[in-house]
């Protein structure tokens, strides 16, 4: 089958560098990310969202994983649902990249324009999805110069239901992806063509059909011939479906307050 062998070629490309993380140098950093999510349906075939993210960090000195602030971002998708297995989507975010000297961080803010395709393998049960997506990054460097920094990454993910076939309102659902990030050469992002691969692996609960939270482990790896990055990042994201609409729903329908007529006296 064809996610089979998605799946075989994705374990294959990861195993292939681990021998290479295994013999670099190692700086190893743990993470908590929070996410706020806000979906918004236009049409039938056309949806919005609008993230915000906030991630801190560990230090080499500090095992605390809130103890320096790292990045914030913020961004907007536009999706177009072609058909029941085809999505296309364009964005744009600026991440705010903190200044942290204790992990090696300079103050680089980034300006990131992406567009992407999904394709979605629906089975009775679960759903497997395979995930190509291109990025133009115009990121500071050191030198206070803006580059561009082309991104290719390929995911591919398996989403399950547990305590039901659909995922609906009070279903709780399992998830696990790997992607693979190729990029060009940059002063800012190294002169490694391939730029790391990403694990992540987590659950989340449909608390109604427009509320849910996700909670979710991460790892990046990015190896280096003189120093292997390994991030391990605990996320939390919580989602709304349509919040701008339903807010204007509950004003219009709200009671409108009776004029009294002005007493005479």
């Amino acid at each position: 089958m064809c996610w089979q062998k998605l799946l075989k070629y994705t374990i294959i490309f990861f195993l292939a560098f681990a021998n290479h993380i295994t013999y670099a140098q190692k700086e190893k950093l743990n993470q908590f990310t929070t996410e706020l999510l806000f979906n918004g349906t236009l049409s039938e075939k056309w949806a919005t969202e609008f993230y915000y993210n906030r991630t801190s960090s560990s230090t080499l000195n500090n095992s605390n994983i809130f103890h320096e602030p790292v990045q914030s971002s913020f961004s907007g998708w536009a999706n177009y649902y072609f058909s029941p297995r085809w999505k296309f989507t364009g964005g744009i975010a600026f991440y705010d990249n903190k200044n942290a000297p204790d992990i090696g961080q300079f103050d680089a803010p980034e300006w990131r324009f992406t567009l992407q395709g999904t394709y979605f393998f629906h089975k009775i049960g679960y759903t497997l999805s395979t995930r190509t997506r291109t990025e133009l990054r115009n990121i500071k460097n050191s030198d206070d110069d803006f580059e561009q920094v082309f991104r290719f990454r390929q995911q591919v993910k398996y989403l399950k239901p547990i305590n039901s076939q659909l995922l609906r309102q009070g279903v709780f659902y399992a998830f696990v992806s790997d992607e693979i990030y190729l990029k060009s050469n940059a002063k800012v992002t190294g002169l490694s063509f391939f730029d790391k691969n990403r694990f992540n692996i987590g659950g989340g609960y449909l608390i109604t059909e427009d509320l849910q939270v996700e909670v979710s482990y991460l790892s990046d790896y990015q190896p280096r011939d003189a120093l292997t990055k390994i991030t391990n990042n605990i996320s939390i994201q919580v989602s709304y479906n349509n919040l701008i609409r339903k807010i204007r729903k509950k004003i219009k329908e709200a009671p409108k307050p009776d004029i009294a007529e002005d007493s005479i006296h």
